[in-house]
């Protein structure tokens, strides 16, 4: 069977019609457990945690856990962002941009950006966020020579470090890992030669970018009071655990040695999105992250269907149409690191038209 449109409906054929439905009570307590997990977390730190140097350690223990359970914050955003919350659109982003804006993410900037990655999942020129180079541009050359000098592991964890650390501001305010389509691109200020987003939603961009500037004024005037060090050890440790989170998320389910991106002539929707892999998470980061990283596949085909119906789309659809949908069963951090390995560059595949695969055959080593 052709993977396309056609395909696609037998997919959802095959879906019950109630794993659609957006139930918004059952929602909520997913967002009141987030939120509550996260407070819970953070308090016990405030009373419990001094601010000395000597508890650095344990602050840096505070910023995985609290990071990691903060996460599921950002997914439940991530899912009004998709529309997963309420068939009432308004709604969706009523919930979603406050909780976005707690973690520092342009809610209505990122809806945007997130829907063409969707919409152009694996795209070789239209894709965004973490588009691979081609052998021979420049970022693939300057990449290989450091991997050729450094080793192919030490390579591996810079790469890995890098993308987790600063890999998500970057792309906010320079479109980093972004489409080459669209050049530098910028999640805060609108503008002509802003090619990521249309003029007319210039007044969504800037709501968002006041309500990122609102959230530093807080983040200010809690530093004042309270004191930076405070502050940070308690809100910006978690946050750069939080942004490595969903960096992996969005890295590491569309990248791999085995998984291909299309080119103009090839790609289309269908076969972009089953280009989605299902990773190897412990059952306590899927129970805090609802899932989202062993239900990606489904999230790619049907964005708007919510996490709690994921889990029994992924089993119909695993079991009817396994040739289709792609799982790695490997522990994620293992993916993780052997993904930063192997995957570099891409060239085009000479038996498939319009298929690019990763490989090792750098431009450094010919």
């Amino acid at each position: 069977m052709d993977i396309d449109q056609k395909l696609f409906a037998q997919l959802k054929a095959a879906l019950p019609n109630e794993l659609f439905d957006r139930r918004e009570g059952r929602f909520l307590l997913s967002a009141i457990r987030a939120c509550a997990l996260t407070v819970v977390v953070g308090v016990a730190a405030a009373l419990l945690i001094p601010v000395q140097w000597w508890a650095l350690p344990i602050w840096m223990l505070y910023a995985v856990v609290n990071g990691t359970v903060a996460t599921g914050i950002w997914v439940i955003a991530h899912e009004c962002g998709h529309g997963s919350f309420s068939k009432h659109k308004i709604l969706n982003d009523v919930l979603g941009y406050p909780l976005h804006t707690l973690l520092l993410v342009p809610y209505f900037a990122w809806q945007h950006s997130h829907a063409v990655h969707h919409s152009r999942t694996n795209h070789l020129d239209e894709g965004e966020t973490h588009v691979p180079a081609r052998v021979g541009d420049p970022g693939e050359v300057s990449y290989n020579k450091l991997r050729k000098l450094i080793g192919d592991d030490a390579f591996s964890l810079f790469k890995v470090l890098t993308l987790t650390t600063v890999g998500w501001p970057l792309y906010l305010l320079i479109g980093a890992t972004g489409g080459p389509a669209r050049g530098t691109t910028n999640h805060f200020i609108p503008s002509e030669n802003n090619k990521l987003f249309p003029p007319a939603l210039a007044p969504k961009i800037w709501a968002s970018t006041v309500g990122i500037l609102a959230m530093l004024a807080g983040l200010g005037y809690l530093s004042v009071s309270y004191g930076f060090m405070r502050v940070a050890c308690l809100y910006w440790g978690p946050y750069v655990v939080v942004n490595a989170w969903l960096v992996i998320y969005t890295y590491l389910h569309h990248t791999d040695p085995d998984t291909p991106h299309y080119d103009a002539s090839s790609w289309n929707w269908t076969k972009g999105a089953l280009c989605t892999i299902e990773r190897n998470y412990p059952a306590i980061i899927d129970w805090l992250h609802f899932e989202i990283g062993s239900t990606h596949v489904v999230h790619h085909l049907f964005s708007a269907m919510p996490h709690y119906n994921a889990n029994a789309a992924r089993r119909i659809l695993e079991n009817k149409y396994r040739s289709y949908y792609r799982v790695d069963e490997r522990p994620f951090m293992q993916a993780l690191f052997d993904t930063g390995k192997k995957c570099v560059a891409v060239q085009e595949n000479p038996a498939v038209e319009g298929e690019w695969r990763f490989t090792s055959d750098c431009s450094v080593d010919r």
